[in-house]
């Protein structure tokens, strides 16, 4: 990403963090995200989860954000209901900056598509 990407990204991923403690009343952190979009995705609505759930909630709404540039495909969902995602393309070496910056654009680009926030 140039140096221009990186602003945009910023400016937007601050906005989106603005509207959504608006929303929520405090700042959520990454993880809070992950977990609010599998909540979501999941489709089952708000209710109390395991941990084990919650770290399953996490790794859909990861999958379904990777989703976006080619790099899981939906399945289907097994006998609970949860979506069955698998890889269909090996993620490139990143560092860990670049890691979150991709994963920040995907939930720019979940929250202005899928949700309509942006």
């Amino acid at each position: 990403m140039d140096a221009i990407d990186l602003q945009l990204l910023k400016g937007k991923w601050e906005q989106l963090l603005h509207i959504l403690a608006d929303r929520f009343g405090e700042e959520p952190d990454l993880q809070a995200l992950l977990f609010l979009i599998g909540v979501q995705e999941l489709g089952q609505g708000p209710q109390k989860y395991s941990k084990d759930e919650k770290q399953d909630l996490m790794h859909i709404a990861t999958c379904r954000l990777l989703s976006q540039f080619g790099y899981y495909e939906l399945k289907g969902v097994d006998e609970q209901g949860w979506p069955d995602w698998e890889l269909s393309q090996k993620l490139p070496p990143l560092t860990l900056r670049e890691q979150d910056l991709l994963i920040k654009q995907a939930i720019i680009d979940y929250f202005e598509k899928e949700v309509g926030l942006g």
